[in-house]
C-alpha cells in the first residue's frame, strides 16, 4: 500500500517552497508546529509571526500585510479559524477583497481525540457564505501542493481546508491538473456520479470500486474547489449519470453537497443523496472509528448511490 500523508504535511512543505517569492510571509495563532507553518518560519524568519492565541488579532494584521503588497498565509485550526476568526475575515479581508489566504487546519472529524470543540464540520458553509471568498479542499498530498502554488498566483482572498489524519495520494497520474474552480474527474461512469471532496476522494474511489461488482458504473470527481464551484461539470453529471451523490467530512448543510443540490434544483433536477454529517456535533475519539460512527466511508457512499440509482 502507497504511504499515506497528511495534508497539512504536505502544505508545510508546499509553503517553504512557494516562499522563493519574497512577498509572500505567514502568520500563525501559536500552533505552527501543528499547522506545519513552522517549516516555512525555520526557512524565513524575518517573514514569519506567532502572534499567540489571537486569531482575529492575526487576521487584522494579515489585512494589513496585505494592502502594502504582501501574500500573507495565515494559519489556525479550521474551528478558530473560520469560528473565532469569522468577523475580520469578513469585514476585514473579503469586503476589501485583500490578498490574505486563510489556512485552516485540522478540519472535521478526522481530528479525533480532540473532541466536538476542535473538530470543525461548520467551515466550509461559513467560508462560502462569503461574497469573494474562494474555498479550497484538497484531497491528497500532490493537491495540496498544487493549490499551494495555486494560491500564491491568484490575487484574491482564499480559505484552504487541510487535515490532520494521513491520506491516500489519488492525483499520481499523468495528466494531473490543478484549477482553481475546475474539478478533476477520477473515474468515468454512467449510471451514477460520485462527487466527493477532501480526504472523502479517496473512499469515493473505493465506493465506485463496490458498485463495479454490482454492475453500477460510478463516475468520481474530485471537487476540491467548492468555491466557486464547477456548476458546468455537476450539471454535465446531472445530465449524463441523471443522480448525484456528494461525499464530505462536512455538516451536510451548506457545504459541498448543499452546493451541488442547488446548481441541480435550479437547473437540472436529478436525484441528490449527501454523505455527511448530520447536522450534530462530533465526539471524542479514534479518527477513523468516528468516520465509521458518522457514516463517512466508502461503504456509506456506496449505499446512497444506489439509492440514488433508484431515485432515477
Amino acid at each position: 500500500m502507497a504511504e499515506k500523508i497528511a495534508t497539512r504535511h504536505a502544505y508545510g512543505e508546499a509553503l517553504k517552497a512557494a516562499g522563493v517569492n519574497e512577498r509572500i510571509v505567514a502568520l500563525d495563532g501559536d500552533v505552527s508546529t501543528c499547522t506545519m507553518s513552522a517549516i516555512f518560519g525555520e526557512a524565513y524568519p524575518e517573514r514569519f509571526f506567532n502572534v499567540g492565541i489571537a486569531e482575529g488579532n492575526m487576521l487584522g494584521m494579515a489585512a494589513g500585510l496585505a494592502t502594502m503588497g504582501y501574500i500573507p498565509f495565515a494559519h489556525a485550526f479550521a474551528m478558530f479559524m473560520a469560528g473565532r476568526g469569522y468577523d475580520q475575515i469578513r469585514n476585514s479581508i473579503c469586503y476589501p477583497h485583500l490578498n490574505v489566504k486563510c489556512v485552516g487546519t485540522h478540519a472535521g472529524l478526522s481530528v479525533g481525540e480532540d473532541g466536538a470543540t476542535h473538530q470543525c464540520i461548520e467551515d466550509i458553509a461559513l467560508m462560502r457564505a462569503i461574497p469573494g471568498m474562494t474555498v479550497i479542499c484538497p484531497a491528497d498530498a500532490i493537491e495540496t501542493e498544487a493549490a499551494v502554488k495555486a494560491l500564491t498566483e491568484y490575487d484574491g482572498p482564499a480559505y484552504l481546508r487541510i487535515g490532520r489524519l494521513p491520506v491516500e495520494i489519488v492525483n499520481d497520474f499523468p495528466g494531473y491538473k490543478f484549477e482553481i474552480g475546475k474539478s478533476v474527474e477520477l473515474r468515468k461512469g454512467s449510471d451514477v456520479t460520485i462527487i466527493a471532496t477532501g480526504l472523502m476522494v479517496p473512499d469515493a474511489l473505493q465506493a465506485a470500486d463496490l458498485l463495479q461488482v454490482e454492475g453500477i458504473r460510478a463516475r468520481v470527481i474530485n471537487m476540491h474547489t467548492i468555491k466557486p464551484l464547477d456548476e458546468e461539470a455537476v450539471l454535465k453529471a446531472a445530465e449524463e449519470t441523471g443522480c448525484i451523490v456528494t461525499a464530505e467530512e462536512h455538516n451536510i448543510l451548506s457545504g459541498l453537497g448543499a452546493a451541488v443540490a442547488e446548481v441541480t434544483a435550479d437547473r437540472r433536477p436529478v436525484p441528490v443523496k449527501r454523505v455527511g454529517v448530520k447536522d450534530c456535533f462530533g465526539r471524542s475519539g479514534n479518527a477513523l472509528e468516528l468516520l465509521k460512527l458518522y457514516h463517512l466511508t466508502a461503504a456509506d457512499i456506496a449505499e446512497a448511490a444506489r439509492e440514488a440509482v433508484r431515485a432515477k
